[in-house]
């Protein structure tokens, strides 16, 4: 039904957008967790009146400060370009989607950018617990922020709350707390909080162990890991839960993602957990070539209990959801699709009796839209209906990157946690900072919190492809029409400003901490 589509320009407003999101995470998660730190380590300086401590709150402050500028600018940026890549999804979405970043924009982003000047040059300017009252709601400001955005992108995920309107051709929010408060959103937010106040600890146990290594600032390095891996034993488990708790969200509400996770392609009970493995594409099956392990270590059993807590619980693969398997309830893709396009036309007839003013077929097609029968029988596949005609492999999200995201999320979190809970047992015996071995290995762990969230959302947002609205809007009528050299030239431009933004922030950071809490 699109076959005059230019895939070129729906693959480079992808990669604009992924482009844009990826880099705007590098510093979202620092933000969110290095600001409850500081409040933290602000509070202990207020309670106690230690000069240490404000020398310590000071300096993370100080890096916290730099995170925060650079990721707002390119934070505006993503959010722009909705309306310029994204015109037709902000249509058929923005009554939803546009309300979480308003109340974003105007409640969050504002108490955030009122206190942190507060929170900045506050220090003997305003009494000690206006000041410290400050840092907290510029913590709770980031967090608040962050609340909206994930509300937005998990309705994305799984929209509910909301009706659609046929004469507007667009989808309109009837519940607004279904959609903060649906199970995708509270869990989403949960795990990213956790995740985030994860990386920071890392962060703040890493430069640390770097001031240790180099037998400078030795008090102010074993504080501050301290706090840090208190905060990152509780956000390892924290995230571990709400990690384990999403992915059974995932394999009742996107059944593909779920099993583009595990490539698993024929469904089964008793499903076994791929712990490790490595693929290579089979191309051999024509006309739909797919993944096949060169090794594997699998868990038996593990993935039907981690879903339904039995091991007989049926977890279907993607053959299943493609064929379809009339045993356990899914409807093939073929059928979908057909459903799907019926939906379309009865918007297209709709649309035409109003325009000719039949208002007797006007009044019955539009009574179809709020029938929940045939919402169930054919709207619910309305994005299905778009690829009547173009082949079923479009509807398969790319295994490979879902499968190893998947894995690298969840290896790098098991470390983390180990990591953290050893760095805590040394600290609290007063013992860190006595082997060299494990500062290094310190270090080196420094910058995968940043692999492990990135995993996380390129599995999010890849696992749910090809759709922008889940199973109601694929990418391929999301997309503005523009001309692709258009998206390719701020494509590059965007690469290129993004690539020295992270260069001035490393660089700036680095300067920083090399100064360490001294150089004020």
């Amino acid at each position: 039904m699109l076959d005059s589509i230019d895939m070129s320009l729906v693959d480079w407003s992808r990669g604009q957008f992924a482009l844009t999101a990826m880099f705007h995470w590098i510093f979202v998660p620092l933000t969110l967790g290095l600001s409850f730190i500081v409040a933290f380590m602000h509070t202990i300086y207020v309670r106690t009146g230690d000069e240490e401590w404000k020398r310590i709150t000071k300096f993370w402050m100080k890096l916290f400060g730099i995170n925060f500028a650079i990721g707002v600018a390119t934070g505006i940026i993503l959010e722009f370009e909705f309306g310029t890549n994204w015109s037709n999804y902000s249509w058929f979405v923005g009554d939803i989607f546009g309300a979480p970043l308003a109340i974003e924009g105007i409640l969050a982003f504002f108490l955030e950018s009122t206190f942190i000047a507060v929170m900045f040059f506050g220090w003997n300017k305003v009494s000690k617990r206006f000041h410290l009252t400050a840092s907290w709601l510029t913590a709770f400001g980031a967090s608040l922020s962050a609340v909206w955005i994930l509300v937005a992108n998990a309705w994305m995920q799984h929209p509910v709350g909301t009706v659609f309107n046929p004469d507007m051709a667009r989808n309109e929010m009837i519940n607004f707390w279904d959609v903060i408060f649906s199970e995708v959103a509270v869990n989403k937010f949960l795990h990213t909080i956790g995740s985030s106040f994860l990386l920071a600890s890392i962060f703040v146990i890493g430069v640390s162990a770097y001031f240790l290594l180099r037998k400078k600032e030795v008090l102010f390095a074993k504080r501050s890991t301290v706090i840090a891996s208190v905060f990152g034993v509780m956000a390892a488990i924290g995230t571990i839960a709400t990690g384990d708790t999403s992915a059974r969200i995932v394999a009742r509400e996107q059944p593909m993602k779920f099993a583009a996770m595990e490539a698993l392609y024929e469904g089964q009970t008793h499903a076994p957990l791929v712990a490790i493995g490595a693929m290579r594409t089979d191309t051999t099956r024509f006309p739909h070539p797919r993944e096949e392990f060169i090794f594997k270590i699998e868990i038996p059993n593990a993935l039907s209990y981690m879903v339904f807590l039995t091991p007989s619980g049926f977890i279907p693969g993607i053959s299943d959801l493609v064929y379809g398997n009339e045993e356990h309830n899914y409807m093939s893709y073929e059928e979908r699709i057909e459903r799907g396009a019926v939906a379309i036309q009865t918007l297209k007839e709709l649309k035409k009796a109003k325009e000719r003013g039949d208002q007797v077929s006007y009044e019955a097609l539009r009574e179809k839209f709020s029938d929940p029968i045939w919402i169930d029988q054919y709207y619910q596949h309305f994005g299905f209906g778009y690829y009547k005609g173009r082949e079923l492999r479009e509807l398969i999200p790319n295994v490979k990157v879902n499968f190893y995201s998947f894995h690298v999320m969840v290896i790098l979190g098991g470390h983390f946690l180990i990591f953290t809970m050893l760095v805590l047992w040394l600290s609290l015996k007063n013992r860190w900072g006595n082997h060299k071995w494990l500062l290094w290995v310190a270090m080196i762990t420094l910058p995968m919190p940043w692999i492990a969230s990135q995993a996380g959302w390129v599995l999010a947002e890849m696992g749910r492809q090809p759709w922008v609205v889940y199973e109601l809007m694929p990418n391929i009528t999301a997309v503005t029409r523009l001309k692709p050299a258009a998206v390719q030239i701020t494509f590059w431009i965007f690469l290129l400003t993004f690539t020295l933004l992270f260069i001035a922030e490393i660089r700036i950071m680095l300067s920083q901490i090399k100064k360490g809490p001294e150089g004020e």
